[in-house]
């Protein structure tokens, strides 16, 4: 098995152990039609173990992001079925959707979205206070070690760099104590150096913490952090990749592209 130096613990799941851990994250026979009958996945069935890193990739328009709010529960699929954390998110009435959403799942997008007048510490906990949850500011503080940011609590977002500014993008995110953290192009808006910092994190998290992340991404060597690339073109998942090296990801998605 392959091992590389940007990984905090290098032995990645095989399979197999993928397979032991249990899903966090189950999509079975998921179909998603939009406005005018256009199909953006196409009964789709796949899993996210428990404590892995996947990243998903496809040419424009495959059907990444729908899947992404599917399985976050963002979007509700035409047909099949979403378990997130032991619970059936298709048959949820909207209220206990948001409530799951809220405690269960985190996000990350390519926009930090912090409020620049509130330090690094109140935008963490922003999110807590909104949803009328006590803040625990011992959690709010771990969740800035845990990126790094402990030292940066008082600092507004424009005291902040922008691999910072993510930083506490991320740890707002992990102030919920996902199971699941869900990553729409996270690095997409950082320079290449950054962007590897970032990603250094998104690994850590999973090998210190088991956290769970599933991110999409246009970039092989971003993919290259993750356990797992799922690849996906017009709505249908059309391989994936275990260990993946940025030259393998950039060389199948050549091949994926082509045959579009």
């Amino acid at each position: 098995m392959k091992r590389f130096s940007h990984r905090v613990n290098p032995a990645v799941p095989s399979l197999d152990l993928m397979e032991a851990l249990g899903s966090a994250v189950e999509l079975t026979g998921v179909t998603k039609r939009h406005a005018h009958g256009v199909v953006a996945l196409d009964d789709v069935t796949v899993s996210f173990a428990q404590g892995t890193f996947t990243a998903v990739m496809g040419p424009s328009g495959s059907g990444k992001s729908t899947l992404l709010q599917c399985a976050a529960g963002l979007e509700k699929p035409t047909s099949g079925r979403v378990m997130l954390d032991g619970r059936d998110l298709t048959r949820l009435p909207e209220r206990k959707l948001t409530l799951l959403r809220r405690d269960r799942v985190g996000f990350v997008f390519q926009a930090f979205n912090l409020l620049p007048s509130l330090t690094a510490e109140q935008n963490v906990a922003l999110p807590l206070k909104l949803a009328g949850r006590r803040v625990d500011r011992e959690l709010v503080r771990r969740s800035l070690e845990a990126v790094g940011l402990g030292d940066r609590a008082g600092h507004r977002p424009a005291e902040l760099s922008g691999g910072q500014q993510q930083r506490v993008a991320i740890a707002r995110a992990l102030a919920a104590r996902p199971a699941v953290l869900f990553g729409d192009e996270p690095t997409g808006a950082l320079d290449t150096n950054t962007s590897r910092d970032v990603l250094r994190l998104l690994r850590s998290l999973v090998d210190r913490h088991a956290q769970t992340i599933v991110m999409v991404t246009h970039d092989p060597a971003a993919a290259a952090y993750a356990d797992r690339v799922l690849f996906l073109a017009d709505g249908r998942i059309r391989g994936e990749l275990l260990d993946p090296t940025a030259e393998d990801v950039s060389a199948r998605m050549l091949l994926l592209e082509e045959s579009c």
